[in-house]
Protein backbone atom coordinates (compact mmCIF):
# COMPACT_ATOMS: atom_id res chain seq x y z
CA UNK A 1 0.00 0.00 0.00
CA UNK A 2 2.95 2.62 1.03
CA UNK A 3 4.20 2.02 -2.53
CA UNK A 4 0.80 2.78 -4.12
CA UNK A 5 0.85 6.13 -2.27
CA UNK A 6 4.85 6.85 -3.41
CA UNK A 7 3.44 6.58 -7.27
CA UNK A 8 0.30 7.86 -6.47
CA UNK A 9 2.09 11.15 -4.65
CA UNK A 10 4.10 11.81 -7.73
CA UNK A 11 1.30 11.93 -10.36
CA UNK A 12 -0.88 14.31 -8.10
CA UNK A 13 1.93 16.59 -7.58
CA UNK A 14 2.16 16.14 -11.39
CA UNK A 15 -1.44 16.89 -12.44
CA UNK A 16 -1.93 19.84 -9.72
CA UNK A 17 1.21 21.73 -10.98
CA UNK A 18 0.33 21.35 -14.77
CA UNK A 19 -2.51 23.41 -16.48
CA UNK A 20 -4.27 20.22 -17.30
CA UNK A 21 -6.28 19.48 -14.10
CA UNK A 22 -7.43 23.47 -14.16
CA UNK A 23 -8.51 23.44 -17.57
CA UNK A 24 -10.77 20.19 -17.50
CA UNK A 25 -11.92 21.54 -14.17
CA UNK A 26 -13.07 24.96 -16.22
CA UNK A 27 -14.50 22.51 -18.96
CA UNK A 28 -16.40 20.36 -16.23
CA UNK A 29 -18.21 23.89 -14.31
CA UNK A 30 -18.53 25.42 -17.43
CA UNK A 31 -20.10 22.66 -19.24
CA UNK A 32 -22.23 21.44 -16.43
CA UNK A 33 -23.57 24.97 -15.28
CA UNK A 34 -24.42 25.41 -18.88
CA UNK A 35 -26.74 22.40 -18.30
CA UNK A 36 -27.86 22.79 -15.22
CA UNK A 37 -28.70 26.63 -15.39
CA UNK A 38 -31.09 25.39 -18.92
CA UNK A 39 -32.25 22.48 -16.58
CA UNK A 40 -33.33 24.65 -13.87
CA UNK A 41 -34.82 27.62 -16.02
CA UNK A 42 -37.12 24.56 -17.74
CA UNK A 43 -38.16 23.72 -14.17
CA UNK A 44 -39.33 26.94 -13.42
CA UNK A 45 -41.59 27.86 -16.19
CA UNK A 46 -43.26 23.98 -15.98
CA UNK A 47 -43.42 25.01 -12.01
CA UNK A 48 -44.95 28.00 -12.64
CA UNK A 49 -47.28 26.69 -14.96
CA UNK A 50 -48.65 23.99 -13.45
CA UNK A 51 -48.90 25.61 -9.91
CA UNK A 52 -51.88 26.90 -11.95
CA UNK A 53 -53.68 23.79 -11.49
CA UNK A 54 -53.61 21.66 -7.98
CA UNK A 55 -53.66 18.67 -9.61
CA UNK A 56 -50.32 19.13 -11.51
CA UNK A 57 -48.53 20.97 -8.67
CA UNK A 58 -48.31 17.97 -7.17
CA UNK A 59 -46.58 16.32 -9.84
CA UNK A 60 -43.89 18.28 -9.19
CA UNK A 61 -40.64 16.53 -8.45
CA UNK A 62 -36.92 18.36 -8.01
CA UNK A 63 -35.05 15.20 -8.04
CA UNK A 64 -36.88 13.36 -11.18
CA UNK A 65 -37.48 16.94 -12.94
CA UNK A 66 -33.78 18.59 -12.59
CA UNK A 67 -31.34 15.93 -11.13
CA UNK A 68 -32.45 13.12 -12.81
CA UNK A 69 -31.78 15.14 -16.20
CA UNK A 70 -28.65 16.93 -15.21
CA UNK A 71 -26.84 14.13 -13.72
CA UNK A 72 -27.41 12.26 -16.83
CA UNK A 73 -25.49 15.23 -18.58
CA UNK A 74 -22.95 14.66 -16.40
CA UNK A 75 -22.49 11.37 -17.14
CA UNK A 76 -21.87 12.26 -20.82
CA UNK A 77 -19.70 15.50 -19.97
CA UNK A 78 -17.20 12.20 -18.33
CA UNK A 79 -17.34 10.91 -21.69
CA UNK A 80 -15.00 13.64 -23.15
CA UNK A 81 -13.54 14.64 -19.66
CA UNK A 82 -12.12 11.31 -18.33
CA UNK A 83 -10.05 10.37 -21.66
CA UNK A 84 -8.48 13.68 -21.55
CA UNK A 85 -7.45 13.29 -17.73
CA UNK A 86 -6.45 9.78 -18.46
CA UNK A 87 -4.10 9.79 -21.30
CA UNK A 88 -0.94 10.55 -19.69
CA UNK A 89 -0.77 8.34 -17.53
CA UNK A 90 1.22 5.26 -18.92
CA UNK A 91 1.57 6.75 -22.54
CA UNK A 92 3.76 9.57 -21.59
CA UNK A 93 6.08 7.46 -19.41
CA UNK A 94 6.98 5.52 -22.98
CA UNK A 95 7.05 8.91 -24.69
CA UNK A 96 9.89 11.01 -22.18
CA UNK A 97 11.58 7.49 -22.15
CA UNK A 98 10.65 6.65 -18.16
CA UNK A 99 8.59 4.04 -18.41
CA UNK A 100 12.45 1.74 -18.56
CA UNK A 101 12.47 3.05 -15.00
CA UNK A 102 9.91 2.71 -13.34
CA UNK A 103 10.02 -1.24 -15.38
CA UNK A 104 13.52 -1.85 -13.26
CA UNK A 105 11.99 -0.10 -9.97
CA UNK A 106 11.94 -1.64 -7.03
CA UNK A 107 8.19 -1.11 -7.28
CA UNK A 108 5.39 -4.08 -8.37
CA UNK A 109 4.01 -3.95 -11.99
CA UNK A 110 0.62 -3.25 -9.89
CA UNK A 111 1.58 -0.97 -7.61
CA UNK A 112 2.46 1.17 -10.49
CA UNK A 113 -1.07 0.69 -11.92
CA UNK A 114 -2.67 1.46 -9.05
CA UNK A 115 -0.80 4.23 -8.04
CA UNK A 116 -1.44 6.08 -10.90
CA UNK A 117 -5.46 4.66 -11.35
CA UNK A 118 -5.95 5.98 -7.68
CA UNK A 119 -4.10 9.78 -8.38
CA UNK A 120 -6.62 10.10 -11.32
CA UNK A 121 -9.54 8.70 -9.06
CA UNK A 122 -8.30 11.71 -6.33
CA UNK A 123 -8.69 14.28 -8.91
CA UNK A 124 -11.72 13.21 -10.75
CA UNK A 125 -13.74 12.86 -7.64
CA UNK A 126 -12.32 16.39 -6.58
CA UNK A 127 -13.44 17.77 -10.05
CA UNK A 128 -16.63 15.94 -9.78
CA UNK A 129 -17.38 18.11 -5.65
CA UNK A 130 -17.17 21.24 -7.81
CA UNK A 131 -20.87 20.24 -8.81
CA UNK A 132 -21.73 20.55 -5.25
CA UNK A 133 -21.97 24.26 -5.68
CA UNK A 134 -24.62 23.80 -8.30
CA UNK A 135 -27.27 21.26 -6.40
CA UNK A 136 -26.19 23.32 -3.30
CA UNK A 137 -28.05 26.44 -5.20
CA UNK A 138 -31.59 23.94 -5.20
CA UNK A 139 -31.35 23.44 -1.82
CA UNK A 140 -31.44 26.72 -0.76
CA UNK A 141 -34.39 27.26 -2.52
CA UNK A 142 -35.92 23.82 -3.05
CA UNK A 143 -36.55 20.11 -0.37
CA UNK A 144 -35.68 17.80 -3.32
CA UNK A 145 -35.11 14.23 -1.76
CA UNK A 146 -31.22 13.95 -0.03
CA UNK A 147 -30.88 9.95 -0.91
CA UNK A 148 -31.31 10.09 -4.55
CA UNK A 149 -29.14 12.96 -4.50
CA UNK A 150 -26.30 11.02 -2.52
CA UNK A 151 -27.19 7.59 -4.61
CA UNK A 152 -26.42 9.70 -7.47
CA UNK A 153 -23.34 11.02 -6.67
CA UNK A 154 -21.75 7.49 -6.17
CA UNK A 155 -23.31 6.31 -9.94
CA UNK A 156 -20.96 9.07 -11.14
CA UNK A 157 -18.42 7.91 -8.94
CA UNK A 158 -18.76 4.68 -10.13
CA UNK A 159 -18.84 5.41 -13.46
CA UNK A 160 -15.92 7.66 -13.32
CA UNK A 161 -13.93 4.82 -11.60
CA UNK A 162 -14.51 2.67 -14.89
CA UNK A 163 -13.58 5.18 -16.93
CA UNK A 164 -10.62 5.54 -15.38
CA UNK A 165 -9.75 2.32 -15.74
CA UNK A 166 -10.50 2.37 -19.61
CA UNK A 167 -8.15 5.57 -19.75
CA UNK A 168 -5.03 3.34 -18.27
CA UNK A 169 -5.68 0.62 -20.16
CA UNK A 170 -5.84 3.18 -23.66
CA UNK A 171 -2.41 4.61 -22.16
CA UNK A 172 -0.68 1.16 -21.39
CA UNK A 173 -1.24 0.58 -25.37
CA UNK A 174 0.74 3.58 -26.88
CA UNK A 175 3.38 6.49 -26.86
CA UNK A 176 1.15 8.87 -27.98
CA UNK A 177 -1.30 10.67 -25.65
CA UNK A 178 -3.73 11.58 -28.38
CA UNK A 179 -4.14 8.24 -29.87
CA UNK A 180 -4.55 6.83 -25.92
CA UNK A 181 -7.94 9.30 -25.52
CA UNK A 182 -8.97 8.66 -29.29
CA UNK A 183 -8.92 4.96 -27.76
CA UNK A 184 -10.30 5.36 -24.27
CA UNK A 185 -13.09 8.02 -25.50
CA UNK A 186 -14.25 4.97 -28.65
CA UNK A 187 -14.24 2.42 -25.99
CA UNK A 188 -16.51 4.11 -23.56
CA UNK A 189 -18.99 5.49 -26.30
CA UNK A 190 -18.59 1.88 -27.99
CA UNK A 191 -20.02 0.08 -24.76
CA UNK A 192 -22.26 3.63 -23.99
CA UNK A 193 -24.25 2.59 -27.44
CA UNK A 194 -24.76 -0.91 -26.36
CA UNK A 195 -28.13 0.34 -24.36
CA UNK A 196 -29.28 1.66 -28.05
CA UNK A 197 -28.39 -0.97 -29.90
CA UNK A 198 -30.23 -3.06 -27.66
CA UNK A 199 -33.98 -1.15 -27.88
CA UNK A 200 -33.54 -2.77 -31.11
CA UNK A 201 -32.35 -6.29 -30.70
CA UNK A 202 -34.32 -9.25 -30.18
CA UNK A 203 -35.26 -10.36 -26.74
CA UNK A 204 -32.39 -12.64 -25.70
CA UNK A 205 -29.64 -10.09 -27.13
CA UNK A 206 -31.82 -6.92 -25.47
CA UNK A 207 -31.19 -8.12 -21.57
CA UNK A 208 -27.01 -8.67 -22.34
CA UNK A 209 -26.62 -5.45 -24.44
CA UNK A 210 -28.58 -3.15 -21.64
CA UNK A 211 -26.60 -5.11 -18.74
CA UNK A 212 -23.48 -4.17 -20.38
CA UNK A 213 -24.23 -0.43 -20.68
CA UNK A 214 -22.73 1.99 -18.30
CA UNK A 215 -25.75 3.96 -18.00
CA UNK A 216 -28.28 1.21 -17.62
CA UNK A 217 -27.40 0.23 -14.35
CA UNK A 218 -26.80 4.34 -13.44
CA UNK A 219 -30.38 5.09 -13.73
CA UNK A 220 -30.93 2.85 -11.01
CA UNK A 221 -28.44 5.08 -8.37
CA UNK A 222 -30.24 8.14 -10.31
CA UNK A 223 -33.75 6.76 -8.65
CA UNK A 224 -32.02 6.18 -4.55
CA UNK A 225 -31.78 2.38 -5.34
CA UNK A 226 -29.07 0.34 -4.47
CA UNK A 227 -28.45 -2.97 -6.48
CA UNK A 228 -25.70 -5.15 -5.36
CA UNK A 229 -25.69 -6.19 -8.98
CA UNK A 230 -24.72 -2.65 -10.55
CA UNK A 231 -21.95 -2.25 -7.72
CA UNK A 232 -20.36 -5.73 -8.75
CA UNK A 233 -20.99 -4.68 -12.47
CA UNK A 234 -18.94 -1.57 -11.82
CA UNK A 235 -16.25 -2.86 -9.61
CA UNK A 236 -15.81 -5.78 -11.94
CA UNK A 237 -15.47 -3.56 -15.25
CA UNK A 238 -12.94 -1.53 -13.65
CA UNK A 239 -10.50 -4.88 -12.13
CA UNK A 240 -10.85 -5.74 -16.00
CA UNK A 241 -9.56 -2.53 -16.72
CA UNK A 242 -6.66 -2.40 -14.65
CA UNK A 243 -5.68 -6.03 -14.56
CA UNK A 244 -5.35 -5.66 -18.49
CA UNK A 245 -3.41 -2.58 -18.20
CA UNK A 246 -1.25 -4.60 -16.05
CA UNK A 247 -1.37 -7.19 -18.30
CA UNK A 248 -0.12 -5.15 -21.42
CA UNK A 249 2.31 -3.27 -19.08
CA UNK A 250 3.99 -6.41 -17.97
CA UNK A 251 4.43 -7.45 -21.66
CA UNK A 252 6.17 -4.46 -21.99
CA UNK A 253 8.47 -5.60 -19.50
CA UNK A 254 9.23 -8.98 -20.38
CA UNK A 255 9.28 -8.27 -24.25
Amino acid sequence: MKSIWIVAKKELKIFLFSPMAYILSAFFLLISGFFFYNIVTWFSSQSARMMQNPYYANQLNLNKMVFEPYFNNIAIILIFLIPLLTMRLLSDEKRMRTDELLLTSPLKMSSIIMGKYLAALIIYALILMLSVTHTLFIFLHGNPRIIPLLTSYLGLFLIGAVFIAIGILASSLTENQMIAAVISFSTILLIWVLSWIGEGAGPEWKGILSYLSFFSHFQNLLKGVVDTKDLVYYFSFAFTGLYLAYTVSEFRKWR
